[in-house]
């Protein structure tokens, strides 16, 4: 599985700004593809994701409310929508994938952590 992400850049605070993800290599139409982020002197943290098995997402805490994961299965395409975006939303933002597991999926950061494959990263900065 290969993934390309594109959108980032430079927005203020408050500001809206939407990322997309591209991926390819899939096998079957069942696979689970997401978010996550790194600040810079920070860990990996995971920001969304969704199944195309059930259209099921999950959100980071940190995110809820702001971001809004959706997806275009035809086009293997999935996007985050980032909205009221703080200063604290300022990382790398990577796209991973994950068809590793086989047949059904349902949304979960950890799974797609552990087993996903990563894209190159699209930075995210965030002016106060």
């Amino acid at each position: 599985v290969h993934v390309v992400e594109s959108g980032g850049g430079l927005v203020q605070a408050g500001g809206s700004l939407r990322l997309s993800c591209t991926a390819s290599g899939f096998t079957t139409d069942d696979y689970l593809i997401g978010w996550f982020r790194q600040a810079p002197g920070k860990g990996r943290e995971g920001v969304a994701c969704i199944s195309s098995s059930d259209g099921g997402t999950e959100y980071g805490d940190s995110v809820k409310g702001r971001f809004t994961i959706s997806r275009d299965n035809a086009k293997n395409t999935v996007y985050l929508q980032m909205n009221s975006l703080k200063p604290e939303d300022t990382a790398v933002y990577y796209c991973v994938a994950d068809q590793t597991g086989g047949g059904y999926y349902y949304a979960s950061l950890k799974t797609l952590g552990d087993f996903g494959s990563w894209g190159q990263g699209t930075k995210v900065t965030v002016s106060s």
